[in-house]
């Protein structure tokens, strides 16, 4: 693997981790925009315009879109998350100019007034449809409680409200900031000719406006988490199960110990062979119980899911709070510690294989932090943690006492979980 950058005299910048032996290419425009990035007013916007990236350009069709990627064969898609928004597509390595110059050109959206009119109702449905399919907006409930006054508090999708009194103005001069050349970064991974990537990006993006763009992080901010327990309830008579979302603080992505924090999250939470698995997945207990660790630019956090009877639920988080404590207070020994390395070793490099998998590795990496990571570098890290990595990161984070907890299903409305008061 071989890693190449470019940059335009406009500041779009152009990455590209070229494998001579790979039968693919993808590529793809990384904007370094999210709900993060979104006032009040401004709220769903980021999620909102990537819909509105497929409704076509000046010269192109939503249809004709499709039927060229269609036509290449590609793979391609989009997504937005808190701090970014991507659009990618994985083709043959002859596609790549034609995939680049097509995705190219759709950075650069007409806006038109009735396809916004049209695309918002389909966000409202989709924000109505995320409500009423498990689990029920938990996850967001506890995000905005966990973040509190951050930014990242914000749901991706907005709310309903927030959509609707979006005009299409805001839209336009939402995109002409965000999406100035300066912000986006276009990545490539695979059977990469990264010459030909670069004279795409000349002829498509070169006479794009440059802009500058305000500073992300939020410096002396508030701080995720704060320092008491919170419950919320979301009430939903007709669900099955009852589903609980947990938030604590963690490592952010600039700081060293995200990897071990990675690490300790597969060994107390992995969806097979981690100690919430044992302790209630494979007993028949919940449904489901899981940890993982999420990173972002000056925030982290440890999130964990539950689905359970409603009844037991009480009883379930006692016992999650018992395993975290439990792993602070005694520590993770070398043999469980080295089982789940050689795991996440494992996923990293078969992950790490595929083309289209690297791109949302290299592309996000160089967005948020302006480095390359190889998976080598990764394999690396991995096999290099220790048992004292992530004792401190336990020291440091610990999961049991402070979180942000919010169960959403059948239970009642008033109950008292683990001596926390419910905030209705």
């Amino acid at each position: 693997m071989k890693f190449r950058y470019e940059r335009l005299p406009n500041g779009l910048e152009i990455v590209a981790e070229v494998t001579d032996s790979a039968l693919s290419t993808s590529v793809g425009f990384f904007v370094k925009t999210g709900s993060r990035d979104e006032s009040d007013a401004e709220w769903g916007l980021s999620h909102f315009l990537e819909h509105m990236v497929f409704k076509g350009t000046a010269e192109l069709s939503a249809d004709e879109i499709n039927r060229r990627f269609d036509g290449m064969g590609a793979s391609a898609n989009a997504f937005t998350s808190e701090e970014d928004t991507a659009y990618h597509a994985a083709v043959l390595p002859d596609q790549q100019d034609e995939a680049t110059a097509l995705l190219a050109r759709m950075m650069r959206p007409a806006l038109r007034d009735d396809d916004f009119a049209t695309e918002k109702l389909v966000i409202l449905e989709e924000i109505r449809m995320y409500d009423d399919q498990p689990p029920f907006g938990a996850d967001d409930r506890c995000r905005a409680t966990f973040f509190g006054r951050h930014p990242l508090a914000r749901s991706v999708l907005g709310t309903v409200e927030s959509i609707q009194a979006l005009p299409v103005e805001a839209m336009r001069d939402y995109h002409r900031r965000r999406y100035s050349p300066s912000n986006i970064i276009l990545a490539a991974t695979g059977a990469v000719d990264f010459q030909g990537l670069v004279e795409s990006a000349r002829r498509w993006c070169g006479d794009w406006e440059p802009l500058a763009v305000p500073e992300r992080r939020v410096a002396g901010g508030p701080r995720p988490g704060g320092n008491a327990s919170t419950l919320e309830i979301v009430h939903r008579p007709a669900s099955t199960l009852e589903y609980a979302v947990r938030m604590s603080a963690g490592p952010a992505g600039d700081d060293d110990d995200r990897f071990a924090a990675k690490l300790l999250s597969a060994i107390l939470g992995d969806t097979s062979g981690s100690r919430l698995y044992w302790d209630l997945v494979d007993t028949g207990e919940v449904e489901q119980a899981s940890c993982h660790h999420q990173d972002f630019l000056d925030a982290g956090m440890f999130a964990t899911q539950v689905a359970c009877d409603a009844e037991d639920v009480t009883d379930v988080l006692a016992r999650i709070e018992e395993v975290y404590r439990k792993a602070a207070d005694e520590g993770i020994d070398e043999p469980e510690l080295e089982h789940n390395r050689n795991k996440l070793a494992g996923r990293w490099v078969l992950l790490g294989e595929r083309p289209r998998r690297r791109l949302f590795d290299v592309g996000p990496e160089w967005a948020h932090s302006g480095s390359y990571r190889s998976v080598a570098d990764d394999l690396r890290t991995i096999e290099n943690l220790s048992v004292d990595d992530v004792r401190r990161v336990l020291s440091r984070w610990p999961l049991h006492g402070t979180a942000a907890t919010v169960l959403a299903g059948p239970r009642p409305q008033d109950p008292s979980v683990n001596g926390v008061s419910a905030a209705q």
